[in-house]
């Protein structure tokens, strides 16, 4: 899931401690009257990374439930779920579902790189704006995909491989580090970077492919503890890495382990148990209960839905909060039959302000920003530990 600049998301939580969209906690029934604007999610709602999908999904059902109970649009907002169930094959019909309801003008997503290649052109076609806060693979915003209506709203895999290797590079003193990546375009990303920045540090790799859905990762840990390494990187999501870590726990493994944000989701460590204990995690996302900008709407999004945030759910908040005020903007400067190519234009150029970061875009739709944070799990909760980049330095 998905820049290589040296800001924190500290320091942007911090410039931003104001938020630009107030909380309400639990949203009653719209107030708004006018016509209805859809926000659409797709993610996989079923199926393999629901979990994760989820806490990012109730992010953008929060936000379209304040804005209607606010009521002082002069529209109403719809939201539509589009499940794609991780998989690319799914991934172009939730996209037609989007683009052939008349009401839908963004869409916050989609989540996973895999689905995003799948869909965008698509979405590009129909010149529907979509928001990823999580689709990190770098080749999404190259113009020769012609992808023209995807933004994204987070760090590119860059940022994360290259932080894992430069903390294990300067922190742990390995020479040598045992590579996995899951075969997904996220996991070969993922590994593609930290492979590179750990060989530019002097340090040999050890790289395999374990597919997705493997079903028995024993003769991969058995392999891991024969290579006497005493560093391993996993490029791939929770419900893989659980199984493994339970695998290396067994084998005897006691080396370092750190993963991406496909695994930093507490899903992890309710699956792997005792085997998550001291995993390192990293994401370009912050800790929404933990971070001061973020706190009301931990407090919000825990009033509503029963459950803490998990990753990326205050980003896709402020996703949807971001097209929600360009929206604002929009309506009534343009024939309604052109909204959704005006919309796309105008989230292209804006600079919005959330409760995690400021949102802003270069001519490709990358994102402006940088910065990823390092986690760790210690006594079944995963804890933040700071931004990578400082901790590696220190």
């Amino acid at each position: 899931m998905e820049p290589v600049m040296k800001k924190t998301l500290l320091r942007w939580s911090s410039l931003v401690a104001i938020a630009s969209v107030a909380l309400t906690g639990c949203a009653g029934p719209p107030k708004s009257t006018g016509p209805t604007y859809t926000i659409a999610y797709e993610g996989p709602l079923s199926g393999a990374g629901s979990l994760l999908s989820a806490s990012m999904q109730n992010g953008v059902r929060l936000a379209v439930e304040e804005a209607n109970a606010k009521g002082d649009l002069s529209f109403t907002l719809g939201y539509l779920p589009l499940d794609d169930q991780g998989k690319r094959a799914r991934a172009a019909d939730a996209a037609r579902k989007a683009i052939t309801d008349p009401t839908v003008v963004a869409v916050v997503g989609p989540t996973l790189s895999s689905t995003t290649e799948a869909s965008s052109a698509l979405y590009a076609e129909a010149e529907l704006a979509t928001v990823t806060p999580t689709a990190t693979a770098p080749q999404l915003t190259d113009p020769r995909n012609n992808f023209g209506s995807l933004l994204r709203a987070v760090p590119h895999d860059g940022a994360q491989g290259a932080g894992m290797a430069t903390y294990y590079a300067r922190r742990t003193g390995a020479q040598k580090v045992y590579l996995i990546d899951d075969g997904t375009v996220y996991g070969k990303n993922l590994a593609d970077v930290a492979q590179t920045s750990l060989t530019s540090a002097a340090i040999d790799v050890i790289r395999v492919g374990v597919p997705r859905g493997t079903p028995d990762y024993t003769a991969t840990a058995r392999a891991v503890v024969a290579s006497r390494t005493k560093a391993l990187i996993y490029a791939g999501s929770y419900q893989d890495l659980a199984p493994l870590a339970k695998k290396l726990r067994e084998a005897g493994y006691t080396g370092a382990g750190i993963s991406g944000d496909g695994a930093n989701d507490k899903s992890f460590v309710d699956l792997a148990g005792e085997a998550a204990e001291n995993w390192f995690l990293t994401c370009p996302c912050v800790d929404a209960t933990r971070e001061k900008a973020t706190q009301r709407f931990a407090a919000a999004y825990t009033k509503r839905f029963g459950t803490t945030p998990g990753a990326y759910a205050a980003e896709s908040y402020d996703v949807t909060n971001m097209i929600i005020a360009t929206l604002r903007k929009t309506v009534g400067k343009t024939d309604p039959k052109a909204l959704r190519s005006t919309l796309l234009k105008n989230l292209a150029s804006a600079e919005y302000t959330g409760l995690t970061k400021v949102y802003a875009f270069d001519e490709k739709g990358e994102f402006r920003g940088s910065g990823v944070s390092l986690y760790q799990v210690k006594n079944g909760v995963i804890t933040y530990q700071g931004n990578i980049d400082r901790l590696a330095d220190r």
